[in-house]
């Protein structure tokens, strides 16, 4: 069975025999519609990424937004933690292995 590709879409890249059951019609009409709406901004903002890339490796040190500087200034303050964030006992940093896992209990 051939997959149904929408106007203007190609595959580039390999296909395999799984590849009906997650490329339906439907889902590549969808990527088909948001890459039609949205690659205009898309690639702006690749290209302002990339201007800012090289400002920053041309010795630029990132700073705050103007337009938040009254937020910094201001007198304000996070409200307190709660309780069960005070008192952690357990703490999993690692990957979600069997091992990991009966360490942490």
């Amino acid at each position: 069975m051939a997959i149904q590709l929408p106007d203007g879409v190609q595959i580039l890249g390999p296909i395999n025999a799984n590849v009906e059951a997650v490329l339906t019609a439907d889902a590549l009409a969808f990527v088909a519609d948001l890459q039609r709406k949205f690659n205009a901004t898309r690639e702006e903002l690749l290209a302002r990424r990339s201007e800012r890339k090289a400002a920053i490796d041309a010795g630029l040190t990132p700073g705050f937004l103007e337009e938040t500087a009254d937020i910094r200034s201001g007198e304000w303050q996070v409200g307190p933690a709660p309780a069960d964030l005070n008192d952690r006992r357990v703490e999993i940093t690692g990957p979600t292995e069997r091992k990991m896992m009966i360490n942490a209990l």
